[in-house]
């Protein structure tokens, strides 16, 4: 039986040993939480899941919709016995939500937050030639505050939420690593110098140790250099690539150039290694506009959710995650903000690969601020710890150009500090802490609270095609703002719940999500915001109207518009579901690509 997800899941930290336990896993569900108390620590469980998918979805082989409070896994797994005299490695890329993980009885790892990844270090519990049983129970209670993205909290899901996801969700691995290991490494691009900065922290490092890096392209080995750990907890290293082999990313032209990065002791004996990659790219703001290596591109981006018919927040195969890049720019969208969930790491390296631009966001929803109904509900401190983990994993994709810790927070600016004015603030803070090369964008839509965000936005599903241009036309009033930094109002973003606009580049990061389902059914639960177009020429029409309204406006540097494909009942997608089309895909190009037409011709 194949492997289901066998794919290398941490592409930009490669190294030779690993395996992959994804497949059959023993599972039961535990609706009371009493499971430690009833002895499933020490007993085999009554069901089993194809792990990565989630017990939700139909992948699963389970295809459960009720709440699940807590389920349980169980697998027994061989240590290979030439992984003699290294430290074994647990790895989880992502279960939702708070998680315990045993091996062998022995409690090797808590972790709470459903997007990220969690190493278990069995140093001390099993080593090589050893069996290790592994128990893993995940706790995923209905009540808030928990960072959801956009799973429902009713038993039905409506309107723009979609179906749960408890558990495993994505791969689950091994990997034999020496005592003094390299850590996922963080790497800088600088173009202005023609270089990339590595800092690379080293596990256990001691006097004696020598990183060693190699930088590569296809013609081979451009440079090697060698630094002294000297004891450092990070060792920086800077690659100064000569102009003859220089070579940008961009959208393009995706090129990416080799890492190869080595751990050596003090007779230069090999100690730890690993592959990475690197894309030597700029971003820069310039007035209204967010430039890639100096050179203004206009972000039309597509809100992508990342959900599957049959796996959920799991897409089935590699395939489909580059798939869904490819869809998405034969429709004319150059990048996507990546909604209300923290993608697998492999997608990430194919829009590295592809020249697709990304905006980083954290799936906040579920806190309770994504509403005045819900404002009993505070977002807590765990938001900021999970976000740190998402920056640390993702920091080095030359793809993601932006960072979104929060989406659609809704509350009113009273005349006292709520917890959702600090946990913005802090997640702001944090983000632009851990990186000071890309844009940072407090919260997408209605609740900035941030006046010094990087960039500034607002939503608007608005259908009325006349009424839209009125207000996102590119008035004089955007246009010719008194300077220096007038405050002013951007529609649809109100004083009541959010700071004011301060000339920021700014982009309409949400609009249109048109109702286009031909093929519902009488009966069937179809949602989408607005009217109907009448037909489809008519969504031709008030497509093409808001995608021009938007590119003619010389005080935006981008769009997003709603969404890449139908989910479930919400059904506003550039393609079905299934990612059949449902339009012409050439003509729904042209009319985004219209304007860099244009642009190239006048050049």
């Amino acid at each position: 039986m194949s492997i289901p997800r066998n794919e290398y899941p941490r592409p930009q930290f490669v190294r030779e040993k690993w395996m992959c336990l994804n497949g059959e896993w023993q599972f039961e569900i535990d609706q009371g939480d009493c499971g430690l108390e009833r002895g499933l620590l020490d007993r085999d469980l009554t069901d089993t899941i194809t792990v990565p998918f989630c017990p939700e979805s139909k992948l699963s082989g389970i295809e459960t919709h009720d709440f699940l409070n807590a389920v349980w896994y169980r697998r027994t797994v061989d240590i290979p016995e030439d992984w003699q005299g290294q430290r074994i490695l647990l790895h989880f890329q992502a279960v939702d939500y708070d998680t315990t993980v045993w091996v062998n009885r022995r409690e090797v790892k808590r972790h709470r937050g459903g997007f990220t990844p969690f190493t278990c270090d069995l140093s001390g519990v099993v080593q090589a030639g050893d069996s290790a049983t592994i128990v893993v129970r995940a706790r995923d209670y209905r009540e808030p505050p928990q960072p959801r993205g956009k799973q429902d909290q009713r038993y039905h899901p409506a309107e723009a939420l979609y179906s749960r996801t408890t558990g495993i969700w994505q791969t689950v691995w091994i990997e034999p690593v020496p005592d003094h290991a390299l850590q996922r490494t963080r790497i800088t691009p600088d173009v202005a110098n023609h270089m990339f900065r590595i800092e690379q922290p080293v596990f256990r490092a001691r006097p004696g140790l020598r990183l060693e890096v190699t930088l590569s392209d296809e013609q081979g080995a451009i440079l090697t250099k060698s630094c002294p750990c000297s004891g450092q907890l990070t060792v920086l290293c800077d690659l100064l690539i000569p102009d003859d082999r220089l070579h940008l990313w961009s959208i393009e032209d995706p090129f990416l150039y080799d890492l190869d990065i080595r751990l050596l002791d003090e007779n230069g004996n090999l100690i730890d290694s690993f592959l990475s990659y690197a894309g030597l790219r700029s971003i820069e703001i310039d007035g209204y506009a967010v430039k890639l290596n100096g050179v203004t591109v206009f972000q039309r981006l597509v809100l992508d959710q990342g959900y599957y018919p049959d796996g959920l927040m799991t897409a089935p195969s590699d395939a489909d995650l580059i798939a869904d890049i490819e869809l998405s720019q034969t429709a004319g969208f150059n990048g996507a903000r990546l909604h209300q969930k923290v993608f697998e790491e492999r997608f990430l390296y194919h829009a590295d690969r592809l020249g697709y631009l990304v905006w980083g966001e954290f799936g906040d929803w579920g806190s309770g601020v994504a509403g005045p109904e819900y404002d009993h509900q505070r977002p807590t401190a765990s938001y900021i710890t999970e976000w740190m983990e998402a920056l640390e994993r993702d920091y080095s994709h030359p793809s993601i150009v932006g960072w979104c810790p929060l989406n659609e927070t809704w509350q009113l600016i009273g005349d006292h500090i709520t917890d959702l004015d600090v946990v913005t603030q802090g997640m702001y803070l944090a983000t632009k802490a851990f990186d000071r090369t890309r844009p940072v964008l407090d919260a997408s839509g209605y609740s900035h609270r941030v006046a010094e965000s990087d960039i500034y936005d607002s939503h608007d599903y608005l259908q009325d095609t006349d009424a839209f241009q009125k207000r996102h036309g590119g008035e004089e009033r955007y246009i010719n703002a008194p300077e220096p930094h007038k405050r002013y109002s951007r529609y649809p973003v109100t004083e009541a719940w959010s700071v004011p606009y301060d000339g920021q580049p700014y982009f309409l990061s949400e609009f249109g999500g048109i109702w286009w389902n031909p093929d519902a059914k009488e009966g069937e639960d179809s949602w989408g915001y607005g009217d109907r177009p009448r037909s489809i020429e008519a969504f031709y029409a008030r497509f093409e109207s808001m995608c021009a309204t938007l590119l003619d406006n010389p005080t935006m540097f981008g769009y997003c518009y709603t969404q890449l494909t139908d989910v479930f009942q919400e059904q506003n997608g550039i393609y079905r579901f299934d990612r059949s089309e449902k339009f012409d895909m050439e003509r729904i190009r042209r009319i985004q690509t219209k304007r860099a037409a244009i642009e190239n011709t006048d050049k």
